[in-house]
């Protein structure tokens, strides 16, 4: 876990809010990617969602197999409506004010009528992540959070896993079409091209991620943590995904920096961190010069004992 820190983490979920109008139904609503993402971060020590349950008995079972608690909120008014989103505003500043060991705050809405909760939350020292559907978010909202996940449906998922198993096959097959006249120069050819192209020129490394390094880089005294950037870059753009830019972890984002020029990796005992280029090459200079006046200076000092002879020798 970065940093060694555990957080203690209270998921807030209006159901109805991301399963009306989004994309994804109750029958295909899955948070365990979610919960994953979260897990990663500490433990989740409080879960509840509220919602007319009535209107989606059949989100009930999963999410008690999540360990959701869920909260029964009946319609207040003729036209349907409940009061889910103030109950659930009520909970989190109760739990705010009376958990201090409580953290940070997940809130599962796309709402900006959350935005003065977030706020409130920040105000107290609290990391406030959003989750919701992209299709369906405030931006507000999004702005108001440290951090934002998305969710997706299981169909979509799939979908996308299955474009990116045919596309990594179509690539082979393409290059392969050049060399058609002989078996064996088309395949010398992909060979020829894969280290040269590689996933150097597949997947853009995104504007914002630019940016940060350079402002990191340029501010920077010492060598910087990867996890400090990637921090960085999530408080400008709390909905930042590495994965979303064709990048499957961050190491792989910064691997493709790298090879732009942007940034040089250094590996000290078992951790990376991240310098400028120019600075990897001032530190390469400077040792070359150290040895260089290294050996000078012995030099010198042999050349001073040749030049006044031990007086013993005199003597004789």
């Amino acid at each position: 876990m970065n940093g060694q820190i555990e957080h203690r983490i209270a998921l807030f979920l209006d159901f109805e809010n991301l399963v009306t109008n989004t994309g994804i139904s109750a029958a295909n609503f899955d948070l365990q990617p979610s919960l994953d993402r979260l897990l990663e971060k500490g433990k989740v020590v409080f879960r509840r969602a509220y919602c007319d349950w009535s209107r989606f008995p059949d989100a009930k079972t999963r999410l008690h197999e999540y360990g959701v608690e869920l909260l029964d909120v009946p319609p207040s008014t003729r036209a349907g409506k409940n009061g889910a989103d103030m109950r659930l505003v009520i909970d989190a500043l109760e739990l705010c004010y009376a958990r201090e060991h409580i953290d940070t705050f997940v809130i599962g809405s796309g709402d900006s009528d959350f935005c003065p909760l977030a706020y409130k939350l920040r105000e107290n020292g609290r990391t406030v992540i959003g989750l919701a559907v992209k299709g369906s978010t405030s931006p507000l909202f999004v702005k108001a959070c440290d951090e934002f996940l998305y969710l997706r449906p299981k169909q979509a998922r799939g979908d996308k896993d299955k474009r990116d198993s045919i596309s990594a096959q179509e690539e082979p097959s393409h290059s392969g079409r050049s060399g058609h006249r002989g078996k064996g120069h088309g395949g010398k050819a992909a060979e020829q091209e894969a280290p040269a192209g590689g996933h150097k020129g597949k997947h853009k490394v995104p504007e914002i991620a630019r940016s940060v390094v350079k402002r990191l880089l340029g501010s920077a005294t010492g060598p910087l943590n990867p996890s400090l950037i990637k921090e960085t870059i999530v408080r400008k753009e709390p909905d930042f995904d590495e994965r979303d830019h064709g990048f499957p972890t961050f190491a792989r984002l910064l691997e493709a920096m790298e090879q732009e020029g942007l940034l040089k990796r250094q590996q000290q005992g078992r951790q990376w961190y991240v310098v400028s280029p120019e600075t990897a090459m001032g530190r390469g200079g400077h040792a070359k010069r150290g040895s260089a006046a290294h050996e000078e200076h012995e030099q010198h000092e042999e050349e001073e004992l040749e030049e006044y002879p031990d007086p013993e020798d005199a003597e004789a």
